[in-house]
């Protein structure tokens, strides 16, 4: 029996999930179709193996419609997928832990499953964490952006499979900020859990795409290769505009905050609030600290989820909503340079973990020094330009 699917006017998914109907979910014409969706792939793989997942509130099959779906763990597990363990990266596996909250191990309510936390002191899996598992499969919704930390999840568990000699299987799914390519290159001297990679800012690359970069530039080091299948989205098109159906952190409510995220991220190595303790984070941004004649807009952080010490914690902010900006294609670095130029305490609005956020010195140096958006952005071309070159050596769909 096929399923009626239901067209949504973003997004279509499906899942078929009695065995019986796997093999033919090829019969069924669909926009797209997420790579967990495709069990037919990956179930014969998994057949009288050791699994562990890393998985959060995003590693979803979808039915009918991208309301209406089943967790993977769930569902792998009506399938009589042996899983062992499930390891969950920042936020934890329910998604609703504080952006640089420590996560402790536990035990999942429902499942029984033994639930490891790649957050913290235990970024890397510990190898008796991993001892006797066959497989590891990763699904995870990254936002495509460098300082998300997901992608350096995806690096170290790849790293470990990749020394204990274990399978990874990803299941790929798409990057809703994949339309462009933009921002200045890490350097790796300034290395770190929120920017592992030598990447821009936004790298126009899916999970699956990324770790495949992760594996043939060899960043693994120590000549390591993880062994990877990468099960890719179906009818993927990254040109097009894509809203997620949950949340990938607390603090992405909304295919707006997802959008502005890549720019406004950069207000979190300043003085500068976006939004978190709000009900509007990443479609804000705000600080006591700027002149209140130039951003008339203001808002008031208190304790909520996602965020229960927010920066500026019940002191009223001035700055802009940017709710009705329009979609952003490329980074913007106006706001930024405006709220700096506009800061009371100009000597206070950078601190240490910008450089971390931006990948580099120069970027703090330029805003210092009165530089404007286009001369910024024409300093970063050339790197853009190469990394582009690389990058085409491992993207599975086309741009």
């Amino acid at each position: 029996m096929l399923f009626n699917l239901i067209k949504n006017t973003v997004l279509l998914f499906l899942i078929t999930l009695p065995t019986s109907e796997i093999n033919n979910t090829h019969k069924i014409k669909t926009s797209l179709l997420v790579g967990a969706n495709q069990l037919e792939l990956y179930l014969p793989i998994l057949k009288n193996k050791s699994v562990a997942v890393v998985a959060n509130q995003t590693s979803v099959i979808f039915k009918k419609s991208n309301t209406n779906y089943t967790h993977l763990v769930d569902s792998l597990l009506k399938h009589d997928v042996e899983i062992e363990k499930v390891f969950a990266p920042e936020h934890g596996y329910r998604g609703i832990a504080d952006a640089g909250e420590y996560v402790n191990n536990g035990i999942d309510s429902k499942t029984g499953l033994q639930i490891i936390s790649l957050y913290g002191s235990n970024k890397k899996p510990n190898k008796t964490y991993l001892e006797g598992i066959d497989i590891v499969i990763f699904d995870i919704q990254g936002v495509g952006a460098r300082f998300y930390t997901y992608i350096s999840t995806l690096h170290y568990m790849m790293e470990a499979c990749a020394e204990l000699k274990i399978k990874m299987i990803i299941l790929d799914r798409p990057n809703p900020n994949a339309h462009y390519i933009d921002g200045p290159v890490l350097d790796m001297k300034y290395k770190s859990f929120v920017g592992m990679h030598p990447v821009p800012i936004t790298h126009g690359m899916t999970i699956g795409e990324f770790a495949k970069m992760i594996n043939g530039e060899e960043w693994l080091g120590d000549q390591l290769s993880c062994d990877l299948t990468v099960i890719k989205i179906k009818n993927y098109n990254r040109n097009k505009k894509y809203e997620l159906p949950i949340k990938p952190s607390p603090n992405l409510p909304n295919g707006k905050a997802i959008n502005l995220y890549p720019s406004l991220c950069l207000f979190e190595g300043t003085n500068v609030s976006v939004g978190r303790g709000t009900e509007m984070q990443f479609q804000i941004f705000g600080s006591p600290l700027i002149n209140e004649e130039k951003f008339s807009y203001s808002f008031t952080p208190q304790p909520n989820i996602g965020s229960k010490s927010p920066k500026h914690n019940g002191k009223v902010c001035y700055g802009l909503n940017l709710e009705r900006s329009e979609y952003l294609n490329e980074i913007n670095l106006e706001w930024l340079i405006s709220a700096y130029q506009s800061s009371e305490k100009k000597s206070e609005f950078f601190n240490s973990f910008f450089t971390k956020i931006a990948g580099q010195k120069i970027l703090q140096k330029q805003i210092e020094n009165g530089f404007n958006a286009e001369e910024i952005k024409k300093s970063w071309k050339l790197d853009l330009k190469n990394f582009k070159t690389i990058r085409s050596k491992y993207t599975l769909y086309k741009d």
